[in-house]
């Protein structure tokens, strides 16, 4: 197969000495480890194509990967084919009339809003690794971000894809100027986690940058004072273009690392709440806003209205994952969804899970959608404290359902979230997805092992190897 491989993209980018496959073992999640038996690198939609083909022709499965920032270990590849697709990079075309791009999979997401800021439009999802993170991946995922509130997410911006199938199959889904008739299928596709093919080409929506932008800092002396803002800011009628919050133990990780911004660290919460539009009016809906975490008991509101001050604050809200690293080697991160008005008792629920467990929960979240991320950081070489935490992340899981929830809203099943697909869906529910899996990719090639769990598909034939350090 690696001469096969070779031949299609050159002997250069395609590898098998463990050295070169060690950097793909894992993704931005590491309490999973699998190596790749092959890692390939098309230079080419052509070159891309072509190499699915001859994996079909051969029956060998494979799994595609972007930029590996995936929090699900759904980019891992146990000892089967990794198509790396960071190559290709395109930005194919701009369409600042239609308000529209097409670009290549390997595009990064950060770059894309840059090119289209000189036409004043820009890509709005903007998921937290947003400066590394491709389009491909962001389409596989359905990926959100913090402004995902007002903008939607990945879904809500992609018209069309051109899709090479498992089988080598040429096809697009969507439409870039019209609704297509039929099925959805694009829909079904956009958020597939690399089960169903792999997107070659993304048209994506672009929208206008707003006129004006504030955010607003409310800090508050207890968690459930600020969760209580949260549907408090949405009751008002007001859309926040975002809505975070962050927990004392997230706010002191951040402010103690290289991307301070300047949160109070003896704050137990605070919301960063950002509202953008046209300059009428942004001013009163800045007002109101303040008036509701103050009615919630918020101890201080300040607004950011320049660039450079904005920044800042949003800088410790994105890199508040990284600053987590200092804490410990490891990192385990859920993103169950719950319903907005749950959040004070959830988040109490998480605080009791973590004080029964001896485990430290760090709260950074979308609270506006109540898509939350608790983090546990955590030494996995250490099998008591391994245990613990993982045993903790379970049940942390199993309240969100409780709660009305269900288990992600943006990172993906993956392998992570496996254990918890049978909590959420009866067996009917779980077959139909493999049946509709079955559509795209009858053989089950693509990213085997992922999202459904194996047994619940009636005609699996295969499995994946892929452990958890314990």
């Amino acid at each position: 197969m690696r001469d096969t491989l070779a031949a299609i993209v050159g002997p250069k980018w395609v590898k098998t000495r463990p050295s070169e496959l060690a950097p793909f073992d894992a993704d931005a999640l590491p309490g999973y480890r699998a190596t790749p038996g092959i890692a390939v690198f098309p230079g080419s939609r052509d070159e891309l194509i072509d190499v699915v083909r001859a994996l079909a022709a051969t029956g060998t499965p494979w799994v595609p990967r972007g930029a590996g920032t995936g929090l699900s270990g759904g980019a891992l590849a146990d000892n089967v084919v990794l198509i790396g697709l960071n190559r290709l990079t395109r930005i194919i075309d701009v369409d600042p009339v239609n308000r529209l791009a097409r670009v290549e999979p390997g595009v990064v997401n950060a770059r894309l809003s840059r090119e289209t800021t000189r036409y004043g439009l820009q890509y709005a999802p903007d998921p937290s690794s947003q400066t590394v993170c491709t389009i491909g991946g962001n389409v596989a995922e359905n990926a959100g971000g913090p402004h995902c509130l007002k903008y939607g997410v990945t879904l809500n911006h992609i018209l069309e894809c051109e899709v090479v199938l498992p089988d080598g199959t040429v096809t697009r889904l969507g439409g870039a100027f019209a609704e297509q008739e039929g099925y959805d299928l694009l829909g079904a596709f956009v958020g597939s986690e690399g089960c169903f093919g792999i997107a070659t080409e993304v048209t994506v929506k672009l929208v206008p940058l707003p006129d004006a932008v504030h955010t607003l800092l409310a800090d508050f002396s207890s968690v459930a004072e600020a969760a209580r803002a949260v549907s408090r800011i949405v009751a008002t009628g007001i859309v926040p273009a975002a809505l975070e919050m962050m927990d004392n133990a997230t706010i002191r990780c951040v402010e103690a690392s290289i991307y301070a911004a300047g949160y109070p660290v003896d704050a137990a919460a605070i919301l960063l709440c950002e509202v953008d539009g046209p300059a009428a009016g942004l001013d009163e809906d800045v007002e109101i806003i303040r008036a509701a975490c103050l009615e919630s008991g918020a101890r201080a509101v300040t607004v950011a209205t320049d660039a450079d001050s904005r920044a800042r604050l949003w800088q410790g809200r994105k890199k508040a994952f990284g600053a987590m690293g200092r804490l410990a080697p490891a990192l385990v991160v859920q993103d169950a969804v719950v319903p907005r008005t749950k959040l004070p008792q959830v988040l109490a629920a998480i605080d009791d899970i973590a004080l029964r467990y001896d485990v430290r929960v760090c709260n950074v979240f979308h609270a506006g959608d109540g898509n939350l991320h608790p983090n546990i950081p955590y030494n996995a070489t250490d099998a008591d404290q391994s245990a613990r935490v993982h045993a903790a992340m379970s049940e942390i899981m199993q309240a969100c359902i409780a709660a009305g929830g269900t288990i992600t809203g943006e990172h993906g099943v993956g392998l992570d979230k496996l254990p918890y697909m049978e909590s959420l869906f009866d067996a009917a529910s779980l077959d139909s997805m493999c049946r509709v899996r079955s559509v795209f990719d009858p053989d089950r090639r693509a990213n085997p092992g992922k999202v459904v769990p194996v047994h619940a598909c009636k005609e699996w034939h295969g499995t994946s190897s892929v452990r958890r350090p314990q």
